[in-house]
């Protein structure tokens, strides 16, 4: 009797250690996972179309993260889905991104963005390049996000920007611009535009959009009205850009930008971010969350600076002269 009373006891006692390994080892797995060393972190990254500026924050993203230790190949594996301006493409890989049990799912875009926060809410969701994520309803506070949602946001002053084109134009009367009538960010922005312009005696007509087609037709009735074009930092338009450098061109009427490739690809001048340090920044907070870092204690974070970027040959065709005061102040002129 007393031989199977201790048997038994020797029994439970190497289950329950058996049990405390298997514990142990689940925790130590999740740090490694946290900690960039071990298991490889499985990564979601979505954008909603293809155009330069997402690009380059695409490819920052990667950067930030390899540069906080975690490489693709090595101990990352990126999954990217590519939503092609299309709204309910971006809802269909926020699903398959939810049904995967991604580790950390990254949006570029608002739409894409929004997109991910509905369809995934037990793993991390970081933004980037959204123009504003409150608007947006991603989250309710730009220093404490109170769900599982953080990022960075591309938002620049519409007063500086109407200013810049005034500085080109003095005598500026009706400024034309186009914008995607779904995309929050691009209603936000118009919204500030407007209001700038009140005090500045121009009239903003307005060329809303709901699909890529759109876009050449929006430009060419702009093109009769306006004496000058602007847009936004809107998805849509910004993919399809040469659509309205084609019409701008036609009618000798300057088109002007909110973001720094675009104006390399045709428009005269912005007051713009690098997209592709804060597609870094990005990566740098995916990094930090997936070493453990809470969401709710990871602010949103703004680019603080944003740079004089002028297009000379554009600026010439339109007939527009650069003054010296500009040329030095402009962080890259395009020739």
């Amino acid at each position: 009797m007393r031989r199977a009373v201790s048997m038994a006891l020797t029994t439970l006692l190497a289950i329950s250690l058996a049990a405390c390994g298997n514990q142990t080892g689940g925790q130590n797995e999740a740090t490694a996972t946290s900690s960039g060393q071990g298991q490889t972190v499985k990564l979601g990254l979505t954008q909603f179309v293809e155009h330069p500026a997402l690009d380059a924050i695409h490819q920052g993203i990667l950067d930030g993260l390899k540069q906080s230790g975690y490489e693709e190949g090595k101990n990352l594996e990126v999954d990217y889905q590519n939503a092609h301006g299309d709204m309910n493409n971006t809802v269909s890989i926020a699903q398959k991104y939810a049904g995967d049990k991604k580790d950390l799912v990254v949006a570029i875009a608002t739409p894409s963005a929004q997109a991910a926060a509905k369809a995934i809410t037990d793993k991390p969701v970081l933004f980037s390049s959204v123009t504003d994520p409150i608007s947006a309803q991603l989250v309710s506070s730009l220093e404490k996000p109170d769900k599982n949602v953080t990022g960075t946001s591309d938002k620049v002053s519409m007063e500086q920007q109407l200013k810049l084109i005034k500085t080109f134009l003095p005598q500026l009367k009706k400024l034309g611009v186009i914008y995607t009538t779904s995309e929050v960010n691009s209603e936000v922005q118009v919204k500030e535009l407007e209001e700038a312009a009140s005090k500045e005696g121009v009239e903003i007509i307005k060329a809303g959009i709901s699909q890529l087609s759109e876009v050449q037709l929006a430009a060419q009735g702009l093109a009769g009205k306006a004496d000058a074009m602007f847009i936004p930092i809107d998805n849509t338009v910004v993919s399809s850009f040469e659509a309205v450098l084609g019409a701008a061109e036609a009618n000798k009427i300057p088109v002007f930008a909110s973001d720094t490739d675009t104006v390399k690809r045709g428009a005269v001048a912005t007051y713009g971010i690098d997209y592709y340090q804060i597609g870094k920044q990005t990566g740098e907070m995916a990094a930090r969350v997936l070493k453990g870092q809470a969401v709710a204690d990871t602010p949103v974070e703004i680019s603080k600076q944003a740079d004089l970027y002028i297009n000379e040959t554009a600026a010439g065709k339109f007939g527009l002269t650069i003054s010296e005061a500009l040329k030095q102040q402009a962080k890259e002129i395009t020739k």
